[in-house]
């Protein structure tokens, strides 16, 4: 199947059309049109080659809405005409521990990623959903429940999985305090999905200029880590702490917030933190995690969760024309909240 989409040829280069063949159908595979794409900041770092193993060239996008157009021999769980979605992993081992137990993001053999990653079969590079069309194995794709909005459901895929997987890990619930380091496309998801679960939540931010926003999507308090007195009537106060900034910072001045054996895990930077002062986790057994993004069945249970209680990320529409000019825009957090690409209404 000849399809086409945007691909950067270099770290310099802008994101141009790009023609490529997507892969023959297996026995297991699912052909999926793309209708909609969610853009990620990681797709901005994997095109910039800022972890330094990016493949060019490179089609990003891992947050995919689509409809199935044609499926392999062996696919029982899909037909043509199926609205479906694609999140960051499209093939694992199937046969390691992890797999088995419904992680497959923890593959012991590495799970394949939706882009920049090599085939299992054929050592081909993945290429991603800014595109017409994508190949994915049966098991990695996902039922969108018919209540979902097709046009705001990309972003869960990532952002959304991303925030639920350590919500669910660390069992928030009715009675949880949970607070959320950032505001941006993983942080609005993190308030809108711990408050449906019951938890009471607040936004912790540098300056009060988020504050009418973190109430609107749901938030119940909002603590400004600049201010040294509102910060020391925290201390000993939540249970878990989500953080999603995405770059390097340091998370000790966090730590007291949290309550003897509270966890703060980071879901936003990939890479170092500032050095961490322990006394604030040793005087309350407190610890640092990280989290990733979840295993298909987990993912597929964030949207049904999130049809179930009407929970959409804020996103603003664009044409893949605009990629560029977005990307410029998302290395200014100049976006609320999220990116969505709309297929449809773009000409390349």
């Amino acid at each position: 199947m000849k399809t086409i989409g945007y691909a950067a040829q270099s770290a310099q280069s802008p994101l141009e059309p790009y023609e490529y063949d997507c892969r023959d159908l297996r026995d297991d595979d699912v052909a999926i049109e793309i209708l909609y794409s969610g853009v990620c900041h990681s797709d901005l770092h994997t095109v910039k080659n800022d972890w330094g193993w990016t493949l060019y060239p490179t089609v990003p996008g891992h947050e995919i809405v689509g409809r199935v157009v044609e499926v392999g021999p062996g696919v029982t769980h899909f037909k043509a005409g199926d609205k479906v979605a694609v999140g960051c992993m499209v093939d694992s081992c199937q046969t390691c521990s992890h797999c088995h137990s419904g992680e497959e993001q923890f593959c012991e053999q590495g799970f394949t990623q939706t882009y920049n990653s090599a085939d299992r079969h054929t050592g081909e590079i993945t290429k991603g959903g800014y595109a017409r069309h994508i190949v994915v194995r049966q098991e990695f794709v996902l039922q969108i429940p018919p209540s979902l909005d097709l046009a705001r459901a990309a972003p869960l895929l990532c952002a959304g999985i991303t925030t639920y997987s350590p919500l669910r890990t660390w069992q928030v619930g009715p009675g949880s305090r949970v607070a959320v380091i950032g505001m941006g496309g993983l942080g609005h998801m993190a308030i809108k999905l711990a408050v449906a679960m019951g938890a009471h939540v607040t936004v912790i931010s540098r300056s009060a200029d988020k504050r009418q926003d973190a109430m609107q999507l749901g938030a119940n308090g909002f603590l400004i880590s600049t201010e040294t007195q509102s910060m020391k009537q925290a201390v000993n106060h939540f249970d878990l702490i989500l953080d999603t900034i995405p770059v390097k910072h340091d998370v000790t001045p966090y730590m007291p917030l949290l309550k003897v054996d509270g966890t703060l895990t980071l879901v936003g930077q990939v890479g170092p933190l500032a050095e961490v002062n322990t006394v604030p986790m040793i005087m309350g057994r407190r610890r640092i995690a990280a989290s990733l993004i979840g295993g298909i069945a987990e993912t597929q249970e964030m949207l049904d969760f999130c049809a179930r209680m009407n929970i959409l990320p804020e996103v603003e529409m664009i044409t893949m024309e605009q990629i560029n000019d977005a990307f410029e825009r998302l290395e200014k957090s100049d976006v609320h909240y999220r990116f969505v690409i709309d297929m449809q209404a773009s000409r390349f």
